[in-house]
């Protein structure tokens, strides 16, 4: 009974398990696509920099082709996991228990291979500015919109003030992707009557703090390390419930499926007849006045009472 217990234990802990692993697959890919339109903005502005060499190192980790089809795989195996556990079937948690291995020492590799700070640092963010003559110009829409899309969406304006639109272009004011509120025609009126409702922060320290890792980056790191040990405890699991299934095969009581009932007869003794069931009837019977010989006995002993009488 304890055994039984024991495996019914290890079943119902590894299907918690494969729920947490379809959550946190699932999140992962979710920040994962979050991430990836910002990355791609920083990226083109900081083409050809010491700046996109550290973006590419700090995220190639979090949204390399690599992990998110490993992230996928895990929620096909997560299945495989729930069925196999569910039908006590030696070869799917066997399975089971490979693919999690193999996944677990893929992504411990492209943790080590990845790993390294970045070496960025503030005095790189004038190398920005030399991209900003190239704004507004039919060749380089791309970069014009990389602009427009980066200063909306993290509030800034310029690289270290709103001044360096000025100063590094033709401009005679910024772009209106520098308006904290976006209108045709909005950074003209506020260059000439009210330069508060332009970004005052430069896109600079937002770079290089994008770069340094993000909100979403961090829950990225911690759901990859949380995935980590979460593999390490099905896998002890796993290995577990396969022990027990495979040595308690000849127990009933180990199988996922419930014997079948087993029928109370009242007479544990079968009669059969022939002449083996009359060889095994007793040689004596019993009469009103006690215990009788049976008549061939009783035959032998006159024979023999006989003989003494002649005899003597």
């Amino acid at each position: 009974m304890a055994r039984e217990d024991a495996v019914r234990c290890l079943r119902c802990l590894l299907y918690a398990l494969n729920l947490l692993f379809w959550l946190m697959s699932a999140c992962v890919l979710g920040v994962a696509a979050w991430i990836r339109d910002p990355l791609n903005t920083v990226l083109t502005l900081t083409a050809h920099t010491r700046l996109e060499e550290a973006a590419i190192l700090t995220y190639s980790p979090a949204v390399h082709p690599v992990m998110i089809a490993v992230c996928c795989f895990l929620i096909i195996i997560a299945m495989v996991g729930y069925c196999g556990t569910l039908k006590c079937n030696l070869l799917l948690l066997s399975w089971y228990f490979s693919s999690l291995l193999v996944i677990f020492c893929v992504e411990l590799a492209s943790a080590v291979w990845t790993y390294d700070e970045p070496s960025v640092q503030r005095s790189d963010m004038i190398s920005l500015k030399s991209r900003m003559p190239n704004f507004g110009l039919q060749r380089y829409q791309w970069l014009t919109h990389a602009w427009n899309t980066f200063q909306s969406e993290f509030k800034c304006c310029g690289v270290i003030y709103f001044t360096d639109w000025l100063e590094m272009t033709e401009m005679e004011w910024p772009p209106d992707s520098c308006c904290s509120n976006q209108y045709p025609g909005c950074a003209r009126h506020a260059h000439y009557h009210d330069l508060s409702d332009l970004h005052q922060e430069g896109c600079g320290p937002k770079i290089y703090s994008f770069i340094r890792g993000t909100k979403q980056l961090q829950v990225l790191r911690f759901l990859g390390v949380s995935i980590g040990v979460v593999q390490i405890l099905a896998m002890a699991l796993t290995l577990t419930l396969l022990w027990a299934l495979y040595y308690g095969r000849k127990t009933p009581e180990l199988d996922c499926t419930p014997p079948p009932p087993v029928t109370d007869d009242s007479d544990p003794l079968s009669v059969t007849h022939g002449p083996s069931a009359e060889a095994s009837k007793p040689s004596w019977t019993r009469t009103n006045k006690g215990w009788a010989n049976p008549p061939n006995t009783t035959a032998k002993l006159g024979e023999h009472q006989f003989e003494m009488e002649r005899l003597s």
